[in-house]
C-alpha cells in the first residue's frame, strides 16, 4: 500500500482457542499480529458473539477504506450454547468494538472490572455466577487493533467505584494480547487506576500438551479472580 497505493480487503480467519488440545491447536499467534500493528494498517479482532462476528465481516465488506483484517475464531464457540445472538441482533445495530456486561451489575457495587477478549469471557461469566461475585463487571474488548480507546474509556467510566482493573487472558503472559494491551491501555485509564494481568505464566510453548495440565492451569487462572 505504501509503495504502490493499492489497498487490500483480505480477511484471515485463524483458529485460536485454549481447549486443552495442545500447542498447535491452541494459538493463532495473536501477539505476532499485534506486534506488527501500526499506522492503522489493519484490523485485529476476536468477536465473541455471532452477531458481532456478522457485523464485523459486514463492515469489512462495505468499508470504503480497504485494509486487511485478522479474526481469531475459537472452534469451541461453534457449539457453545452461551455464545448465541437473537435475530434482532443481526438485523439491527453495528459492530461493537467493546461489549458491555450483559448482566448489568450495579455500578455502585462494582469494585473490580475484568477486561478480556474472546471465548474466555464465557468461562469468566460462569465462574462469576458460581462465586456470586456481584462486585465484578466483565467487559469484552472485541477489537484489539485499532485499539478502541474511546469506547473502552466510556465503558470503564460507568464503574467509578472500581479501583481494580484486570486484564484476563488464557494465553501465557508473554503471548496473546497482553504485551500489546500492557503497552497501550494504561495511558487511557483515568485517575489513579492501574491495570494488572491474570494469565498463565510466561512460556516457550503456546499451550500445555496435556488436557490434565490445561485444566489445572485454567482452574488456577479463574481462581485468581474469583477464588478456588
Amino acid at each position: 500500500e505504501a509503495k504502490w497505493g493499492q489497498g487490500s480487503s483480505l480477511t484471515l480467519l485463524l483458529p485460536h482457542g485454549y481447549e486443552g488440545q495442545g500447542p498447535d491447536h491452541s494459538s493463532g499467534r495473536i501477539e505476532r499480529y499485534l506486534a506488527l500493528s501500526g499506522e492503522d494498517n489493519w484490523t485485529v479482532a476476536t468477536p465473541s458473539t455471532p452477531a458481532n462476528y456478522f457485523h464485523l465481516l459486514r463492515r469489512q465488506a462495505l468499508s470504503e477504506r480497504r485494509r486487511p483484517m485478522v479474526v481469531f475464531t475459537p472452534k469451541s464457540m461453534l457449539r457453545l450454547r452461551a455464545a448465541t445472538s437473537q435475530p434482532d441482533d443481526f438485523t439491527s445495530g453495528t459492530f461493537q468494538p467493546v461489549l458491555a456486561d450483559p448482566n448489568s451489575p450495579s455500578p455502585s457495587a462494582v469494585r473490580r472490572v475484568v477486561l478480556c477478549s474472546g471465548k474466555v469471557y464465557y468461562d469468566l461469566d460462569k465462574a462469576r455466577t458460581t462465586a456470586e461475585a456481584r462486585d465484578t463487571a466483565i467487559l469484552r474488548v472485541e477489537q484489539l487493533y485499532p485499539l478502541p480507546a474511546d469506547e473502552l474509556r466510556e465503558a470503564l467510566a460507568s464503574y467509578e467505584s472500581a479501583d481494580d482493573i484486570v486484564w484476563v487472558q488464557e494465553e501465557p503472559a508473554n503471548q496473546g494480547p497482553w504485551p500489546f494491551i500492557a503497552l497501550n491501555v494504561p495511558e487511557h485509564l483515568d485517575g489513579n487506576r492501574r491495570l494488572r494481568r491474570v494469565s498463565r505464566a510466561s512460556s516457550a510453548s503456546p499451550a500445555a500438551g496435556s488436557q490434565t495440565s490445561h485444566d489445572a492451569e485454567h482452574k488456577k487462572l479463574l481462581g485468581a479472580i474469583f477464588g478456588s
